[in-house]
């Protein structure tokens, strides 16, 4: 008996180097493998909520290589965070078309952590923009987002890469992307930022280690050695992403194959 498998797309944080998903994205497209859902963390859950909302991704490549990041950063006085937010999430919505979460193309989970309870929060319904606004809310950088009781941040600070987000929502194969552990990383601390973020990787690579297995492939674009800051070097980035997809295209394809064979084997 053969049976189709329920593929998840699982796009881990990173930052700057979050923008390889695109590359990996295009590939996948091209080669014509689908997926039923898509769980996204930090960048991943922006470049993630993007292409669900129906962004072209070749035009966001060329858009991201263009434009003045430094816009998308309104200084805040530091209360919770050093930048309010306000500008990224004006240009959330209009990426994303002030969709949420019922009008999207492919089926989305965008994961943040709830200072709060201290847990991971699976966002799966509101406003697209606020969800994603919430997961790549940097501690001490991004002014939280307060909703429902919660206080939301980064999603990479309890789950960096949600492999057991898609495994619960009925994952049969998961196609991970990593941009955070994969060989020749290396360490750059120039400002806070840098501090903030290789703080959070520190504290992630134990639990990478433990929940790294549960992917049944796993992508990592060789970008250990762009930091965090690097979006002016998105097209670098995105064609490490289309590399890495390449490569491990026909593991992806023969996977697929063989659950369809044995379904659950």
């Amino acid at each position: 008996m053969s049976g189709q498998p329920r593929i998840a797309l699982v796009l881990g944080a990173g930052s700057a180097r979050g923008l390889a998903h695109i590359g990996v994205l295009q590939v996948l497209l091209e080669n014509e493998v689908s997926f039923d859902f898509i769980v996204g963390s930090s960048m991943g859950a922006m470049i993630g909520g993007l292409y669900a909302s129906g962004t072209n991704l070749d035009l966001l490549e060329k858009m991201i290589a263009s434009m003045n990041h430094s816009v998308l950063f309104d200084v805040n006085l530091p209360r919770m965070g050093f930048m309010a937010g306000k500008n990224i999430s004006d240009f959330l919505q209009l990426m994303t078309k002030n969709q949420n979460f019922d009008d999207l193309l492919v089926p989305l989970l965008i994961v943040a952590t709830d200072l709060v309870s201290g847990q991971r929060a699976v966002i799966k319904q509101g406003s697209l923009a606020r969800a994603i606004r919430a997961s790549i809310s940097i501690p001490g950088i991004f002014k939280p987002v307060h909703q429902d009781g919660m206080v939301l941040v980064d999603g990479a600070v309890t789950d960096r890469l949600p492999l057991e987000v898609a495994r619960q929502y009925g994952a049969d194969i998961i196609i991970a992307v990593d941009v955070t552990f994969g060989e020749g990383k290396q360490v750059i601390i120039k400002n806070t930022l840098d501090v903030i973020m290789t703080s959070l990787d520190i504290m992630q690579k134990q639990q990478f280690d433990i929940i790294s297995p549960q992917a049944d492939i796993l992508l990592q674009p060789a970008v250990g050695g762009f930091s965090s800051r690097d979006f002016d070097r998105s097209n670098e980035i995105i064609e490490l992403g289309r590399q890495e997809a390449l490569d491990k295209l026909p593991l992806i394809k023969e996977k697929i194959k063989l659950y369809k064979i044995n379904p659950g084997g």
